[in-house]
C-alpha cells in the first residue's frame, strides 16, 4: 500500500490515495499504520477517495481504528495532496468578505456535509496554506450529541474525577466540550482527557479542550482527541474553542488560537454563521506498507 505521511500543525495522519489503491479493512490499517514504534507513526488514517459530489471525499479513521466524521487539520493536508498531485483540477478563487482571497478552490465530501476549501499556492504552484468552510456550529445538546436536558451547553457544570468543571458543548460535524482555565500548566491532560473522552454524558465519546483567553482576539489550547489521546493540534477543535469563546462572551468571533502544534486563523462570520479556519498543510514523505 503506497502511503504518504502529512501533518496540520504537527496533527499527522497517514494519507493513502484511493484513486490508485484499495485499502481492505480500514479500520485495522488505521491501528497499525498509527503505531509510533512499529508502524508508521500518526494520529490515524486518511483514506482520499473518489466522489461523485465533489472533487474527492475523504475518510478519517483514529489510531484506535474508530471513524469519525471530521478532522480539520486533515482535511486542508487532503486539499494540498489532491493539487500538489494534480488528483483533480483546482476550481476558480475563494473569497471570504472582509477576512480573505484565495487564487484557487476544491470541495470534499466528508460526513459533515460537502466543504469548500481556499488554496494559497506558492511560486512553485504548490498549496502552503489552506481556508476552510467549517460550516455552522451545532449547539443543540442531542444533535452533538450530549445527554444534558438544555438548550445550549454553555459554562453547564459536569463533575470529573471528584471536581466539578464547567463545560461548554459544541459540534463541529464532531462533538467537543470546552473548559476554560486561567493555567494550563494545571491541566493533566493525560490523566483527565480519558474521563471527559468517556464520560457517560457523551453517547459517542467526546473531544476535550482546556482554553486560556489571552485577549479578545486570542486564545491558546491543549487537545485530548476522541480515540487519539492528546495531539498536537485539533482543526475542529479549534473551530469549537472559538464558537465556545463567542457564546460565554470571552473573545470575539475572529480570533488567532495558539495549539501545541502552531496557530490557526477562525472566523466565525455572522453572514452565514459559519466558521472558516485557515492553518498550513505539510508533507513529509510518501512510501510504502507492506501490509
Amino acid at each position: 500500500m503506497r502511503f504518504t505521511k502529512m501533518h496540520g500543525l504537527g496533527n499527522d495522519y497517514v494519507y493513502v490515495n484511493c484513486f490508485e489503491e484499495d485499502v481492505d479493512s480500514p479500520a485495522e490499517v488505521a491501528v497499525a499504520v498509527s503505531d509510533r514504534h512499529f508502524g508508521i507513526g500518526g494520529d490515524g488514517l486518511i483514506l482520499i477517495c473518489p466522489s461523485d459530489a465533489a472533487d474527492e471525499r475523504m475518510r478519517m479513521f483514529n489510531a484506535d481504528g474508530s471513524e469519525a466524521e471530521m478532522c480539520g487539520n486533515g482535511i486542508r493536508c487532503v486539499a494540498k495532496y489532491i493539487y500538489d498531485h494534480k488528483v483533480a483540477k483546482a476550481g476558480g478563487g475563494f473569497s471570504v468578505p472582509e477576512y480573505a482571497s484565495f487564487p484557487a478552490s476544491l470541495t470534499i465530501e466528508t460526513q459533515r456535509g460537502i466543504l469548500t476549501l481556499g488554496l494559497e499556492v506558492d511560486g512553485d504552484d504548490k498549496v502552503q496554506r489552506v481556508c476552510v468552510n467549517m460550516g455552522q456550529p451545532i449547539l443543540a445538546p442531542k444533535d452533538i450529541p450530549v445527554d444534558l436536558a438544555v438548550v445550549r451547553i454553555v459554562d453547564e457544570p459536569i463533575e470529573i474525577g471528584g471536581s466539578e468543571l464547567n463545560m461548554t458543548c459544541v459540534s463541529m460535524g464532531n462533538p467537543h466540550a470546552v473548559f476554560f482555565c486561567d493555567d494550563l500548566s494545571t491541566i493533566e491532560l493525560g490523566t483527565i482527557g480519558p474521563l471527559i473522552e468517556n464520560h457517560g454524558l457523551f453517547p459517542q465519546r467526546i473531544n476535550a479542550h482546556f482554553v486560556r483567553i489571552d485577549g479578545p482576539e486570542e486564545l491558546t489550547m491543549q487537545t485530548w482527541e476522541r480515540g487519539s489521546g492528546i495531539t498536537l493540534a485539533c482543526g475542529t477543535g479549534a473551530c469549537a474553542c472559538a464558537v465556545a469563546g463567542v457564546l460565554s462572551g470571552r473573545c470575539q468571533s475572529r480570533v488567532l488560537a495558539h495549539l501545541p502544534g502552531g496557530d490557526l486563523e477562525l472566523n466565525w462570520r455572522k453572514d452565514d454563521n459559519c466558521v472558516y479556519m485557515t492553518g498550513p498543510a505539510t508533507e513529509v514523505f510518501s512510501g510504502v506498507w507492506p501490509g
